[in-house]
């Protein structure tokens, strides 16, 4: 259902309010670098500095900007399983193909608590769901045998992960225990290349904000079995996805769009803050070198 280059689509914010007008150019630029899908309000999103309000309006104009053109992913992930439900509806109705929905976090459930939450998304919504795997965020670690369970369980309702555990055996996991037609895209930029090589189709990606055509281009060299082009756009990317981690995200991100765009503004929601004068040097260096400025 999805592969390619997908981004994690940043929410850009003007005077502490989400920019409208930036955002529809960053949609559309998004699209003419050749992203195969982009994804509101998760993580790089900020969606858990949005109210339900601001959260959903940052979906529908992502799905009014896209225009068909490309599917829209919406992040529709809360620790409030009824919340997330309340995504799910509101995405559902304004036209969004997926929702991405992150194991709920600061709650810690178990893996039985898993199951119960995301097979009643499941059970209430007729949205395909693109499980997220994001440990290291929400402490909580969707095992592949759950994975493999849901999937099993709901096939026409799960249809893809996103997994962020950094654990590349996960994909032959997968891959064994469902089948072909359930779709791992990556989320470690930094581990592209070995997770395509392992089944993967594609990332839900930060850097894929502010390179679009190359990661779009290195994701088409994977699908087409060109190992030396892959090589070779994952060496020069390799900076730019380390520095998009050399602060807290999205700040690092939100500042190299600056760089590459005048109508960007770098500013992020409390309690996060500007990246750091070292985190701007990564991020130039990573930039020139990969000649995006």
């Amino acid at each position: 259902m999805f592969s390619g280059s997908i981004p994690a689509l940043v929410t850009p914010f003007r005077d502490g309010v989400f920019d409208e007008a930036a955002f529809r150019k960053l949609v559309d630029w998004q699209i003419e670098q050749g992203s195969a899908a982009v994804v509101p309000c998760g993580t790089t999103g900020e969606a858990s500095t949005l109210s339900n309000a601001e959260h959903h309006r940052v979906i529908e104009v992502c799905i009014e900007q896209a225009a068909g053109r490309v599917p829209v992913i919406a992040g529709c992930g809360s620790n409030d399983t009824r919340n997330a439900l309340l995504h799910m509806n509101f995405s559902r109705k304004a036209g969004a193909a997926a929702g991405l929905c992150v194991a709920p976090y600061y709650n810690r459930p178990s893996q039985a608590g898993l199951l119960a939450h995301f097979s009643f998304l499941a059970e209430n919504s007729d949205l395909p769901i693109v499980l997220y795997n994001v440990p290291g965020r929400t402490v909580t670690d969707i095992l592949p045998e759950t994975v493999i369970d849901l999937v099993n369980r709901y096939p026409d309702r799960f249809v893809a992960i996103k997994d962020a555990s950094g654990d590349l055996s996960r994909v032959t996991d997968h891959r064994k225990g469902i089948g072909k037609q359930f779709v791992q895209l990556c989320g470690d930029d930094e581990l592209w290349l070995p997770h395509n090589t392992a089944g993967g189709r594609g990332c839900i990606s930060v850097t894929a904000n502010v390179a679009p055509a190359l990661c779009a281009e290195f994701q088409a060299a994977c699908a087409a079995n060109d190992l030396v082009e892959a090589r070779r756009l994952n060496d020069l990317l390799y900076p730019l996805h380390y520095a998009m981690f050399s602060d807290a995200s999205p700040a690092p991100v939100k500042y190299a769009l600056s760089r590459v765009h005048n109508w960007i503004e770098p500013g992020v929601r409390l309690p996060l803050v500007e990246c750091s004068d070292a985190s701007k040097k990564a991020v130039d260096e990573a930039l020139v070198q990969a000649g995006l400025v």
